[in-house]
C-alpha cells in the first residue's frame, strides 16, 4: 500500500510554510536546502568560481537559517531572498570578482589548428576577443549594476524579483539595467567598428 505525505510534510509546504515550520522544527529548513542550493551555488560559482562557491552558498543558507525569524513572507519567494543574502555576501568577494573578470579579460585567443577553415578561424577569434572585451567590461561596472545584471544573467530573475532580493525600488533595477547594456553594447560596437576596420 502507497503510502502518501501528510498535507503538512516538508514536500507539500510552500517556502513561506515552510520557514514558518522551521522556526519550531529547524529540520525543516532541510527542505528548502535541497530546493535551492544548486540555483545559489550556479549563481555564486557564475561570480567567484568554483573554489569559492560551496562556501559562500553554504553561507548563503546558514545566514538564512539564523535569520529565519525575520523572513517577511510578503517579501516573496524564499528564493529571491536567498539571492539577496548571496549578492550581499558576495560584496565581501568584490575584489575576487574584479580579478576573475579581469583574468577572464587578459585569456589569449587560441591558436586554431591549422588546416581550419578560415570562416571558423575568424569566428574564434572574434568571439575571444568580444569575450575579453566583455569581461573587461564588466570588471568597470559598478557593484550594483554588476549586481543587477547577474541576476537577471544568472539568477533568471525578473526584474520585479531583484528589487525584492536586493531590496531595491524595481525602477532602480531598471535603470541600472539600461545602463549596463548601453555600456555593454557600446562595447560591442567598438568591437566590430576596431574589427571592420582591419578588413579593410
Amino acid at each position: 500500500m502507497r503510502m502518501t505525505a501528510p498535507p503538512d510534510s516538508p514536500g507539500r509546504l510552500d517556502d513561506a510554510a515552510l520557514i514558518e515550520q522551521s522556526r519550531h522544527r529547524p529540520e525543516s529548513f532541510a527542505t528548502l536546502y535541497d530546493r535551492y542550493f544548486a540555483d545559489i551555488y550556479r549563481y555564486v560559482a557564475a561570480r567567484v568560481g568554483a573554489q569559492a562557491a560551496d562556501d559562500l552558498a553554504s553561507e548563503t543558507f546558514l545566514v538564512a537559517f539564523r535569520k529565519r525569524h525575520h523572513f517577511d513572507p510578503g517579501r516573496g519567494v524564499v528564493r529571491h531572498w536567498l539571492y539577496g543574502i548571496a549578492t550581499n555576501l558576495l560584496a565581501g568577494h568584490r575584489r575576487s570578482e574584479a580579478r576573475r573578470l579581469e583574468a577572464l579579460a587578459r585569456v589569449p585567443v587560441e591558436n586554431p589548428a591549422e588546416g581550419e577553415h578560415a570562416d571558423r578561424v575568424a569566428a574564434r577569434v572574434s568571439a575571444a576577443g568580444a569575450g575579453r572585451r566583455l569581461a573587461a567590461e564588466l570588471s568597470r561596472l559598478p557593484d550594483g549594476e554588476r549586481d543587477v545584471l547577474f541576476l537577471v544573467a544568472y539568477g533568471d530573475l525578473s526584474y520585479e524579483e531583484i528589487a525584492q532580493a536586493l531590496d531595491i525600488p524595481p525602477g532602480t533595477v531598471a535603470s541600472r539595467l539600461h545602463r549596463v547594456r548601453g555600456r555593454l553594447r557600446a562595447a560591442l560596437d567598438d568591437l566590430t567598428a576596431e574589427s571592420g576596420g582591419s578588413d579593410g
